[in-house]
């Protein structure tokens, strides 16, 4: 009975002949798959996923003049067209540097005026840099915009920036002439009311008024070129398509309802973790929201953390930038704003797009501003020159301490050292890291576009060019019209003068102070709102 309990086991022999036949079905099955899989490719039983991709489908704007556009047009290609063109070809796409953050920018002419739906426009007064300007020019190519209005001035100017930029197919340059002047001085804005509180002031208030005259000049070019929207930005701004399917302004703007005329982007403004950036578009990517981005308990929760010592919750302005559809009787409302003459304006603010203000990201920032204005460094004189606190605070530093004052007062105030303090409020919401246009614009310098763009330049100009734009730089004032010369009713009178006498001049600005008061006033930039308006927000 005890041996009817015991269990039964295999033998040796019968345990060693299962374990080879398992191991000989693991070793045979897998080369047994690898060769059927290979005699399928080898007769062509297996295509390659690309040669799947459609021929017609939709290129990135403007690839139709391309290399890189079409597969079949550049990897298609006979023997003797190979060994003919093949050397041009390498030239024109081995040319540029390698390993580019978005390869298919190579070989970009970004000329697609006729192709790309809603037709955008920007304009804008500047007199940067063309290390500035050639980066934000071709960013914003890339989202879509197809035309660009420049008022140049300054440094933007100069004969050797603008050779580039007037070859560069969508870009009109619009110098500051005497007879830009003149015809600016008969705008219907300086008999008007919305932006009379500007007038008359130097600095900040002189070129708000130079951008809404230059923003008026700009709507009817853009009317008579076919535009469908319009923007306002400066060059040191860059729009920020969140929100749309694709990184594209072009699609962003397509998608807002046709009874829609105004669309506001909250701007969201750089913050800075080094104080030694000579490129800010390529080396910042942390940026602080702006309020109406943010929940109202964290924006106010935070906010003595956020400002940090500083006069407001941003450095700069915090009311955004806005595009306006060209549609008649549009008027500028300020730099910031469109209005129209004969309504009011049907306006929605976006939830996710915003305008990324890179403000006093170099420390050279300081005294490059400074050097723009001739106000005396005193709290009451830097009032009736700057609208803005942090403006005012910066322009009295950068004019009475010296320079190992002024970096020192440059880290506390503007660079965000914190590593600690970073992250807190990268977790609250408050600060927040965007690396497209960072990606996009290293994408263009690494792929050629900026280096070939000045090449192209040099080329067609064969050092014939610098004598032909003498007339329209000698001419050129170095002022904007000035408001303390009576503006537009001096100018005005000139032409009259002679037939109604000088009775003019006063009846002109008799007419400027007594007109009624029917027009919205004048959007200035405008910080975001403070502690003190925590009870009136809720």
């Amino acid at each position: 009975m005890a041996g009817l309990g015991a269990p039964l086991r295999p033998s040796p022999a019968a345990s060693g002949s299962l374990a080879s036949r398992l191991l000989l079905i693991l070793t045979v099955l897998p080369l047994s798959l690898a060769v059927f899989a290979f005699v399928l490719q080898w007769r062509g039983g297996l295509d390659d996923p690309a040669a799947r991709w459609p021929a017609d489908t939709q290129k990135f704007p403007g690839m139709e003049n391309s290399p890189l556009g079409s597969s079949q047009t550049f990897f298609s290609s006979s023997g003797s067209h190979s060994q003919t063109a093949g050397s041009s070809d390498c030239v024109e796409i081995l040319g540029h540097s390698s390993s580019p953050s978005f390869p298919y920018y190579r070989g970009w002419k970004f000329d697609f005026n006729s192709d790309l739906k809603p037709k955008i426009c920007i304009i804008s007064s500047t007199s940067a840099s063309l290390e500035q300007i050639l980066p934000w020019l071709f960013y914003h190519k890339v989202l879509g915009v197809t035309t660009f209005y420049l008022f140049v001035e300054g440094k933007a100017a100069k004969p050797n920036v603008t050779v580039v930029l007037e070859s560069i197919p969508g870009v009109k340059i619009i110098y500051r002439t005497k007879e830009l002047e003149e015809k600016q001085a008969r705008s219907r804005i300086w008999n008007e009311t919305w932006l009379a509180g500007f007038f008359y002031k130097p600095c900040n208030y002189e070129l708000f008024v130079k951008q809404s005259l230059n923003m008026e000049m700009a709507i009817v070019m853009a009317r008579d070129a076919g535009m469908d929207w319009i923007i306002h930005l400066d060059t040191d701004e860059l729009i920020h398509p969140a929100g749309s399917q694709e990184y594209s302004l072009t699609r962003l703007l397509s998608d807002v309802p046709n009874n829609v005329d105004m669309v506001i982007f909250p701007n969201y403004e750089s913050s800075i973790e080094k104080d030694d950036i000579k490129d800010p578009f390529s080396e910042v990517s942390m940026f602080k929201k702006n309020y109406d981005h943010l929940l109202k308990e964290t924006y106010f929760g935070m906010y003595k953390e956020a400002t940090r010592g500083n006069p407001n919750y941003f450095l700069t302005y915090g009311n955004g930038k806005s595009a306006a559809r060209i549609q008649d009787h549009l008027r500028p409302n300020g730099a910031h704003r469109w209005h129209n003459y004969m309504k009011t304006p049907n306006e929605i603010k976006l939830e996710e797009a915003a305008v990324l203000h890179y403000t006093y990201t170099k420390f050279s920032d300081l005294t490059s501003r400074r050097d723009r204005c001739g106000c005396k460094p005193t709290k009451e004189d830097v009032k009736r020159c700057f609208m803005l606190d942090f403006d005012r605070s910066a322009f009295i530093i950068a004019s009475t301490a010296t320079e190992e004052e002024m970096l020192r007062w440059f880290r506390e105030h503007v660079v965000w050292t914190d590593k600690e303090l970073n992250l807190k409020l990268m977790r609250k919401g408050i600060l927040t890291r965007i690396y497209a246009p960072m990606s996009i614009v290293q994408g263009l310098r690494e792929s050629g576009v900026f280096s070939s763009a000045i090449a192209s330049a040099q080329t067609r100009s064969k050092g014939s060019l610098l004598p032909s734009l003498e007339p329209k730089t000698k001419n050129s004032s170095s002022t904007v019209i000035s408001n303390s010369r009576g503006s537009g009713s001096q100018s005005i009178s000139d032409s009259s003068h002679t037939k109604t006498g000088g009775r003019e001049i006063q009846t002109s600005v008799r007419k400027i102070l007594e007109v009624a008061d029917n027009f919205v006033k004048a959007i200035p930039p405008l910080s975001p709102p403070g502690l003190d308006e925590l009870h009136t927000l809720t």
